[in-house]
């Protein structure tokens, strides 16, 4: 339950029982208890972290809603959804040319970036969430990742503030040492991107490339984004492939006939995450059995799971 002083002064855009479907990219999952929408303020949004976890109330921070499953039963305690946009550009020291809250949409800021002549985020273009889930997840694509152009990072914590260097960050393959932490009480604030400088249409031309290759690769659609990690020296939709598994389908979960490490929503708002849920098991029990191979989730799994 949230305490009096936090519903008093948020309680203009505090959300109860919230259904997540609408703010995930699968389109599903149960109610919040309580969901707090972030969009115009970091201070309002660090007063509320700061409030609730002085109150020993569970908090759960996501973005854009990419590589989550949230459990048909919901999440307890408090959502919230950080939306809060703002990006800078300047000549700062070590190469520091640009900088981004952590709600900001992934994909705009590495629009922002070509409009300003910065190379290094064209493999963002289309890539779904926000830059704090994408530099928690050191998220990539196109053989690129976070490690190769953070800086520093801001992180709010309980006892306040840490600026995080990339070494502390500990970067591996879809990994970080924020994701690391059994303790989720912690927030993206801001990062700060060392980038080089290029002609913006050079760097337009090849996140063009990049977007072209995705829609040929990558099914449409409501999905989770890949949901295993790649094991060394394969590729997680190679193996889930070769399994026979392209196309297999339990209630509204379908593993993509366009890329085996795509699992679709074709049940749109009468989705279930325990469908979802039961074909990654599935999948994973196949693909061992078959190829010896165990898979990784790359995506989180969150809430309450039977």
């Amino acid at each position: 339950m949230l305490t009096e002083d936090i519903q008093r002064r948020f309680a203009d855009d505090l959300l109860r029982d919230e259904p997540l479907a609408k703010y995930t990219a699968a389109r599903m999952g149960g109610p919040a208890d309580w969901l707090y929408v972030a969009r115009n303020s970091i201070d309002d949004l660090t007063q509320l972290l700061m409030m609730a976890w002085a109150a020993d109330i569970p908090v759960r921070v996501i973005g854009g809603g990419a590589n989550i499953l949230i459990s048909d039963a919901g999440v307890r305690g408090l959502v919230i959804v950080n939306k809060v946009s703002e990006v800078k550009f300047g000549e700062w020291h070590e190469g520091r040319r640009a900088s981004a809250t952590g709600g900001t949409s992934f994909a705009v800021f590495a629009n922002k970036c070509q409009s300003h002549g910065l190379t290094g985020m064209e493999w963002a273009v289309s890539v779904p969430g926000t830059v704090g889930g994408a530099i928690v997840n050191n998220a990539g694509a196109h053989g690129a990742d976070m490690a190769d152009s953070i800086a520093d990072v801001v992180v709010l914590q309980p006892d306040g503030p840490k600026m995080y260097t990339l070494d502390d960050l500990d970067y591996d393959y879809r990994y970080s040492a924020l994701k690391a932490r059994d303790d989720r009480r912690f927030l993206v604030l801001l990062a700060t991107f060392r980038m080089e400088l290029d002609e913006p249409a050079a760097i337009k031309a090849r996140m063009a490339s990049f977007i072209a290759h995705r829609k040929q690769t990558q099914p449409a659609g409501a999905s989770l984004g890949s949901i295993f990690k790649n094991p060394p020296g394969d590729y997680a939709g190679r193996l889930v492939e070769a399994a026979g598994l392209k196309g297999y389908q339990i209630g509204t979960a379908m593993v993509s006939p366009v890329h085996a490490n795509f699992f679709i929503n074709v049940g749109k708002h009468e989705a279930k995450a325990a469908d979802y849920l039961a074909l990654i098991r599935h999948v994973q029990g196949e693909v061992e059995k078959q190829t010896g191979h165990h898979l990784e989730l790359e995506i989180e799994l969150i809430g309450q799971w039977s």
